[in-house]
């Protein structure tokens, strides 16, 4: 019998909570649903913290009603920028010949975590970027091969504990009784790859409304997290302060850019305001949103030239969340910009294929994937870390 999970996602400017289960052919059928949009966050502070509780509450409670059921479990997922990842090579004795358990895997993980005593970071998630045994073969799946020892690189992801503290009191006040942990950048690659790409390296890039995540991932895990405060509403913001007008004006006007338009001076982008529409000159429009692009693109650069993984010149950057995904043009100026191709990638779950759907979908995922049938597989043991 299906069980319903319910899973938190934190994006730049909106909560939202989703209540669903596994469908047949291995789709999500999401029984409930609540968002509200809050103030968000930035350089890994929360921007009103006093209202997040009244955020949460109101999307817990809405998805609670339209699911008809009572949360007791619920999967939060941590924003990239209140994360870290470490990655260690581990190795365990096997003492004779034979063949490799679930156990072994879960012994090989507990090897390089040490972060117990650790005041300010809590192990969420651990994932293999690969396995090796005794001759050295890399592999991705041990169990039941044969070999006198084990080795991995293994990547651990790390929360901040205050953000788990946080939570976890204004989740306790709402009544819910148990509280899980997981890396939303994590859920993110495992849900927009298949295995054989996450094999060869993946580069994905996600940019929100206040936020953009640099992760470099592979296997199962990720090998490098990088955030900054940048995403899609900068832009509006920017369109905001050169043309003189509002905010959800901006956004209108945002939305109708269209990069790859070789604007003249004759050319205008119109909005709609009340009875009347506001024009205003495209090629200026196109030049200020650029240079906001430029500045996200130059940022991509010096997180990914951080990264010790040498990772092949011709994979491309895949880019994902609702912050440049939808902007016309805006893939191949970014993509012109890094000299990289760049891929917008979205999870392959109608009616939730969209860019901006990314986190959560791949949160609910991988919740769903640790149920039951998928425990006895170990699937615990590799993905998650403790409470």
């Amino acid at each position: 019998m299906a069980q319903d999970v319910a899973v938190l996602d934190f994006g730049s400017g909106k909560i939202d909570v989703f209540i669903g289960e596994r469908g047949v052919n291995n789709t999500i059928c999401i029984n409930g649903m609540g968002e509200c949009e809050y103030a968000g966050f930035a350089d890994g502070e929360w921007f009103q913290p006093e209202q997040l509780e009244y955020a949460i509450g109101h999307a817990v409670n809405n998805a609670q009603t339209n699911s008809r059921t009572k949360i007791k479990q619920l999967y939060v997922g941590v924003p990239g920028e209140f994360t870290t990842v470490v990655c260690r090579d581990t190795s365990i004795s096997l003492t004779k010949k034979r063949k490799v358990t679930e156990a072994d895997v879960e012994l090989l993980h507990a090897q390089g975590d040490d972060f117990e005593n650790n005041p300010d970071y809590t192990v969420i998630n651990i994932g293999p970027i690969y396995y090796t045994l005794d001759d050295e073969r890399r592999l991705v799946q041990p169990v039941g091969m044969t070999s006198n020892k084990l080795g991995g690189h293994i990547s651990y992801v790390l929360a901040e504990t205050r953000f788990i503290n946080f939570i976890s009191g204004i989740l306790e006040k709402l009544g819910i009784e148990s509280v899980e942990y997981v890396s939303s950048v994590l859920a993110e690659e495992l849900v927009l790859f298949d295995d054989i790409t996450r094999d060869q390296y993946v580069v994905l890039i996600d940019v929100g409304y206040i936020t953009t995540s640099v992760a470099v991932g592979r296997g199962d895990g990720l090998l490098s997290l990088y955030n900054f405060s940048v995403g899609g509403g900068h832009i509006t913001g920017d369109l905001a302060m050169a043309f003189n007008i509002t905010f959800p004006q901006a956004e209108s006007l945002k939305r109708k850019v269209v990069l790859s338009l070789n604007a003249s001076e004759a050319d205008v982008y119109e909005i709609a305001d009340r009875d009347t529409r506001i024009p205003f000159p495209a090629k200026l429009v196109n030049e200020v949103v650029m240079k906001r692009i430029n500045l996200i693109a130059s940022t991509i650069e010096k997180c990914l030239a951080k990264c010790e993984y040498e990772y092949p010149d011709y994979i491309p950057y895949h880019l994902t969340g609702g912050g440049l995904s939808y902007l016309k043009g805006a893939r191949d100026y970014l993509s012109k910009r890094l000299g990289k191709p760049v891929e917008i990638i979205s999870p392959s779950f109608p009616p939730f294929s969209r860019p901006n759907m990314s986190t959560v979908v791949g949160l609910m995922d991988m919740v769903l994937n640790q149920q039951p049938a998928a425990k006895k597989k170990g699937f615990f043991g590799r993905l998650f870390g403790r409470k």
